[in-house]
């Protein structure tokens, strides 16, 4: 990769550094861990002198399970497109502008998650709500076991609260739905012909400044045999927007196949669920107690701030282990 010639061929290049990626991802967090071990061993033998070296030794122990963990979550990332990028998208269910403000707040959550992974991420299309909150949201996810860290979030979660919309200050309860897909790389086999394509352009809504109002630079690709409709208007080019929603068209395409040939809709998409009681898999109770579980591990927490602020490792973690390998 450091080579002068190794941009050339840019197509090569880019497969390079995804692969290098992949094996990144395992000597990473190996390298890291024999650092932090030996921060162990050496805070250990000053441990008895010295107090503050004790905790130094807590500290890097601590760090140093977390990083093992990781490992054994990294072995658990078996399926066949486990090591995949992903794409994210986010809906509010029942519940109002309650829920188009809980999309928004999960959405935060993710970015936050994403950001502290160090995860290429970008928002490919995000409508907002005309009150308060989003309508969609959709993050492309650039990053080796993307989608097989995150595919366990796909489903229905719930929020419990004193609803910040009534004036009468009632808990409300909403929902939103996150579905989380494999990205797609361009040498998988998808044939899609354009003739089934029905693409239309738009001017972009929301900020952007001045730009996104008078140019139609935002695309919405229909799919006609499958009815699978994505739109993009991040980018400020049309061709730009064109090519990143061909991508989620590509992926959604790539879902589907998959769901007819494993017969896996409910493991891959979490099924034709409603977005309201009775379908969560996860509860975000912020009143009268704060708690967040997961109905399918019973794994809890009663921290609901630092899940919201993008910790979710452990339910992350602990779908995985309780999935098996290859879920």
């Amino acid at each position: 990769m450091a080579g002068a010639d190794f941009w050339n061929d840019n197509e090569a290049a880019q497969e390079t550094i995804a692969a290098a990626n992949k094996i990144k991802a395992w000597t990473e967090p190996v390298a890291e861990l024999e650092a932090k071990l030996g921060d162990v061993e050496v805070y250990s033998e000053m441990a008895e002198e010295d107090d503050e070296a004790a905790s130094e030794a807590k500290k890097a122990l601590s760090a140093a399970g977390k990083l093992i963990e990781r490992l054994e979550t990294n072995f658990m990332l078996g399926g066949p497109d486990d090591d995949k990028g992903a794409i994210l998208e986010l809906n509010p269910g029942a519940g109002g502008v309650d829920s188009m403000d809980w999309a928004e707040m999960l959405m935060r959550m993710y970015v936050r998650f994403l950001e502290r992974e160090d995860w290429t991420h970008t928002v490919t299309d995000l409508q907002p709500a005309e009150e308060a909150g989003i309508k969609h949201v959709s993050i492309e996810i650039r990053a080796p076991y993307a989608y097989g860290y995150l595919k366990g979030e796909s489903g229905v979660h719930r929020l419990v609260r004193i609803s910040p919309f009534d004036a009468q200050n009632r808990r409300q309860t909403s929902f939103a739905s996150c579905f989380v897909y494999p990205l797609v790389d361009s040498d998988i086999e998808i044939e899609i012909d354009e003739k089934d394509l029905r693409v239309d352009t738009y001017r972009a809504s929301g900020a952007g400044g001045q730009h996104v109002n008078k140019t139609d630079s935002a695309i919405r690709i229909t799919h006609e045999p499958s009815g699978i409709v994505v739109q993009c208007q991040n980018e400020r080019s049309q061709h730009r927007n064109r090519e990143s929603a061909m991508n989620m068209l590509r992926a959604r395409l790539y879902q589907q196949k998959l769901e007819e040939e494993q017969s896996k809709l409910d493991e891959l998409r979490g099924g034709a669920m409603k977005i309201d009681f009775g379908s969560q898999i996860r509860s975000y109770v912020l009143h009268p107690y704060t708690k967040v579980k997961d109905h399918r591990t019973e794994v809890e927490t009663g921290d609901t701030q630092r899940v919201l602020d993008g910790d979710i490792d452990l339910f992350v973690q602990s779908f995985l282990r309780a999935s098996g390998k290859g879920a």
